[in-house]
């Protein structure tokens, strides 16, 4: 089944916003966040797009999901445990997912990223293989990586 287009993804915009409940204090570290059922409830969505919204702030490293607890608020401390270079690949993620790098366009090169992110080539090196192990880029001799437009 593909996803929806990112300008349609409605679990990303639900995932703002609980993403804007931890940054604002409403949700704090060590908090539980709602269920899935809740969320779907509280959104008027189904469940299965909830599970896509809160599976992204888990990926995202703002929250973990503890077996027979639920999803629990990292403290900044636990999030900063996630190595740099998945925190780098969660941007470019998120930023391939909201539209700002649309299927076609071509990613900013190493160099260009590492001044961006100022982290080394090596750490951007693996965070775009984040990007290449999931479809989400190609490369292209002579072009650089490219955002996929058969993205699963």
């Amino acid at each position: 089944m593909a996803r929806p287009k990112s300008s349609d993804a409605v679990y990303l915009k639900i995932a703002a916003v609980l993403r804007d409940r931890i940054r604002g204090g409403q949700l704090k570290p060590g908090d539980k966040l709602p269920s899935e059922a809740a969320v779907s409830a509280e959104f008027g969505v189904a469940r299965g797009t909830a599970r896509e919204a809160l599976r992204k702030l888990e990926n995202d490293g703002l929250v973990d999901a503890l077996p027979a607890v639920g999803r629990i608020v990292r403290s900044e401390e636990q999030a900063d445990k996630t190595p740099r270079y998945r925190r780098i690949a969660a941007e470019l993620i998120a930023a391939i997912e909201t539209g700002d790098y649309p299927p076609g366009s071509q990613l900013p090169g190493e160099a260009q990223l590492a001044e961006q992110f100022q982290a080394s080539r090596n750490t951007i090196r693996s965070a775009l293989g984040e990007l290449d192990g999931r479809g989400l880029v190609e490369v292209v001799h002579g072009k650089g990586r490219i955002v996929r437009t058969d993205r699963a």
